[in-house]
């Protein structure tokens, strides 16, 4: 488990921002300068920062001492006169870092919100547009709601990117000195804009030339966004890290109909295959392959029953079918809500009712579902997270867990990572795993242990992958007269509040992963005197950050708390990364279905090899970037 040490002002000179400036003469330089700014009123506040825009404008870099000091400053002062709250120096230490172009690691409950106002109005005064990028609409929203007045305060505009809204209303937004905007949406609108410029006929040789000395000078299109030059980006291991191999796909309106009878044929023949003898089954790479024999019969199959033609060759809606029935399971990769198939997010649990599965992965799941199939949607454009961050100039962000990747950072995006010092020492006990022999057991053991902490008057926050799971823990535990709040991705609009009551006295929370990431969780009246919150894992994710995430919604600033996880034979990591250690559990276990030995480095090393697996497709992700980037410089 990772621990930080909290920060000696006396003693530490750390220092982040140069080498030879130690961050203790700049924090108490930002310091006296915000006093000496008090007693300005708020137009001679106005007027300092114009006069630093002035002077980066000439020219003055952004990030020499004489424009970051006086810029925090005035950050400080006006966060204090919009909030009535001074910024701790741990939120100044993570705004140098963030300043500086790297990632401020910080620990749940430390303000990484207001950290971020600091390299925002920083990065402002050059007057090329800040994009703050969340993780969805309501941070975004939340962000810009609590930043923009300090912005503003000091002649800096602020604007919202909404999801939903026309392309005037977001180039208004993207005019702004800051906008505020998820991360896939600012991908979304760059593809836009290609799209836009693509769509007009390049002219013949001479005709632009020719038009502009008729008078008339061939249109061009009013892209959506200005320029990419700084991007601070919020929670940055889950966009860089988590999300790298997931790309950002904007299809065309124009979709295939499809034939909904070549789908449920194809579930039909995908039943009466034999795996191992007709098809292999990836779990790792998530993917489905006909052998000869299973081809040979498929074809066999195609040729005497199918009278329509197909979108693709018949073995590859076969494939699909099969890996509908074997890989992809209802409330965990997907759910149907009114007759509608709609992805979850691996990640956060979150529903996306626009989101899709493409080479008709998604017809072959509605099929499988008994729906009717939608029309398979043609990509017109598409780019990898990864590439579309690095069009930035400037990258720098903020999460809790970026230390496990740090290498990865610094090799692929040339990212340092600091990791900021808590304000007060970790009282967080993590407590020793328990380990079962399947869910059964395991579940039981969880509603034992959220009843024995109840009883006593801790909330308890319970961490599920998925939402089958999570509305399963919730059934058993309203069985035993549990009262709970219940938060997945079907409760969107609730999920912050919901998170946010999580630490009142008693409170029971069973959440998908890491909904409500983001939202601070403030322990009620008199539960720090209890032992604050108690944080329960009912299994362990493929990357242990993810792990990481959940247990440090317990012990914020310095709370006391703890965090347990609990792990079965059953658990897909095991199966997929450590068949040989679920097989040894199956002989260990007791009358319970518990397991007295600690497993703890065992799951430890099946992480490992979830992580690599997953490190090494973000690798091959990273080479085709590069390779892409190589033909357009050659193509010109």
């Amino acid at each position: 488990m990772q621990s930080f040490a909290p920060f000696n002002f006396a003693a530490d000179i750390w220092s982040i921002v140069r080498p030879r400036t130690s961050s203790l003469k700049l924090l108490n330089a930002i310091h006296a300068t915000s006093r000496d700014l008090r007693t300005g009123s708020d137009a001679a506040l106005k007027n300092a920062a114009d006069e630093l825009r002035s002077a980066v404008r000439k020219g003055t870099d952004l990030t020499r001492n004489e424009i970051l000091v006086p810029a925090f400053a005035l950050v400080f002062e006006s966060t204090r006169r919009i909030h009535g709250i001074e910024l701790f120096d741990a939120q100044l230490l993570a705004g140098m870092a963030m300043a500086q172009g790297s990632i401020a690691e910080m620990a749940t409950g430390e303000g990484k919100t207001l950290a971020a106002a600091l390299p925002s109005m920083l990065f402002s005064l050059a007057g090329l547009g800040v994009h703050v990028a969340t993780p969805n609409a309501y941070l975004a929203q939340r962000d810009f709601e609590r930043i923009g007045p300090i912005l503003q305060l000091l002649g800096a505009s602020a604007g919202l990117v909404p999801e939903s809204a026309d392309t005037d209303a977001k180039r208004i937004a993207y005019a702004c000195d800051v906008v505020y905007a998820t991360g896939y949406e600012l991908g979304f609108d760059y593809l836009r804009d290609r799209l836009q410029v693509m769509s007009i006929a390049r002219p013949g040789l001479g005709e632009r030339q020719l038009e502009m000395l008729r008078g008339r000078p061939s249109p061009q299109p009013l892209p959506v966004q200005r320029l990419r030059s700084y991007a601070i980006i919020d929670e940055i291991d889950s966009v860089l890290i988590d999300e790298a191999c997931l790309p950002l796909v904007l299809s065309d309106s124009n979709a295939s109909t499809g034939h909904q009878e070549a789908y449920l044929e194809a579930q039909q023949v995908a039943a009466s295959l034999l795996e191992g003898d007709d098809f292999i089954v990836d779990s790792q790479a998530r993917s489905v392959t006909l052998t000869r024999a299973g081809q040979q019969f498929v074809y066999e199959h195609y040729t005497s029953r199918l009278r329509f033609p197909l979108d693709r060759p018949w073995a590859a809606y076969v494939e699909q079918a099969l890996a509908s029935q074997r890989l992809y399971e209802r409330d965990v990769d997907y759910v149907v809500q009114d007759g509608s198939l709609m992805l979850v997010d691996e990640f956060t649990g979150r529903i996306f009712a626009e989101r899709t599965w493409r080479d008709g992965l998604h017809q072959s799941v509605e099929a499988k579902e008994g729906l009717l199939t939608s029309p398979e949607l043609k990509t017109a454009a598409r780019i990898s997270r990864q590439r579309f961050i690095r069009l930035y100039k400037t990258i720098c962000g903020m999460t809790g867990t970026a230390s496990g990747s740090r290498s990865e950072f610094r090799r692929h995006y040339g990212l340092a990572v600091m990791q900021i010092p808590l304000r007060k020492a970790n009282r967080r006990e993590t407590l020793p795993s328990r380990f079962f022999v399947d869910a059964e057991s395991k579940y039981r053991a969880v509603v034992a242990e959220v009843i024995a902490v109840h009883r006593t008057g801790r909330p308890v926050l319970i961490g599920s992958r998925t939402i089958r799971n999570s509305e399963l823990l919730a059934e058993r535990l309203a069985a035993q007269g549990v009262p709970l709040e219940l938060l997945n991705g079907r409760q969107d609009r609730a999920e912050a509040e919901i998170v946010a009551r999580a630490g009142d006295c008693s409170a029971v929370t069973i959440a998908t992963n890491m909904a409500g990431r983001g939202t601070d969780i403030v322990l009620g009246p008199g539960v720090a005197d209890l032992g604050g919150m108690h944080v329960i894992g009912v299994e362990c994710h493929e990357s242990g950050r993810i792990d990481r995430q959940l247990l440090g919604r317990a012990g914020r600033q310095g709370d006391r708390g703890s965090g347990r996880f609990f792990v079965s034979a059953d658990d897909p990591l095991l199966v997929a990364y450590a068949p040989r250690l679920c097989r040894r559990m199956a002989q260990l276990h007791n009358d319970d279905g518990e397991i007295a030995v600690d497993l703890s480095r065992d799951v430890l090393i099946a992480q490992r090899a979830a992580e690599a697996a997953a490190y090494a497709a973000r690798r091959r992700m990273l080479a085709h970037d590069r390779w892409m980037d190589e033909m357009v410089q050659m193509l010109g």
